[in-house]
């Protein structure tokens, strides 16, 4: 059974804004110090790729939450199998997760990765003052959105097909993280 009812309320969306600003923000700072520290071309570049994967991946829940069908969790969970009332909340939340996976996680991946494409371009420049500026700033950001635009499209194909076992992937971890660190997601 599939859960069609809205629980965005307009509290949420404000708290979705200001957690927006929040992790963008932290994401460039962490990225452009990591990328500073290092003053590696290749790490840079590998850093580049890793944002562009993360925001492809969080593309992937946030579609297959939308996708995921409610009814196979129930028979795990009443099995006791790990992962299955995980999947049961998120599913059940599939609007909020959705919301949060693709345009809070998604877009910051985006935006990040456009920042460190530039950041990339003043890495090259530095060391090929004669490249020109011009063309090099039209090709990273021609390669990091045909990355983007392309991962994301093989992503929703995967995450389509795949619905039940991405969410349920998504539910083992969350089931491996409390039962690491103590914390509950979901109640007993």
């Amino acid at each position: 059974m599939k859960n069609n009812k809205s629980t965005v309320s307009g509290k949420f969306v404000v708290f979705v804004g200001f957690i927006s600003f929040i992790l963008a923000a932290i994401f460039f700072l962490l990225s452009q110090l990591i990328s500073e520290a290092i003053n590696s071309l290749t790490f840079s570049f590998l850093l580049l790729m890793l944002i562009i994967l993360f925001g492809i991946t969080s593309d992937v829940i946030g579609t297959s939450v939308a996708a995921a069908n409610e009814a196979p969790f129930h028979a795990k969970a009443s099995k006791k199998v790990a992962g299955a009332r995980e999947g049961v909340l998120l599913i059940r939340n599939a609007d909020r997760v959705a919301n949060i996976a693709n345009d809070v996680i998604g877009d910051i991946a985006g935006t990040v990765s456009g920042a460190l494409g530039i950041a990339l371009v003043l890495q090259i420049m530095t060391l090929w003052e004669d490249f020109n500026r011009f063309l090099l700033n039209m090709l990273v950001t021609a390669l990091i959105a045909a990355l983007t635009v392309g991962g994301k499209a093989y992503g929703k194909k995967i995450a389509l097909s795949n619905s039940n076992e991405v969410i349920f992937f998504v539910g083992r971890i969350m089931a491996a993280f409390s039962s690491i660190t103590g914390i509950r997601i979901v109640k007993k």
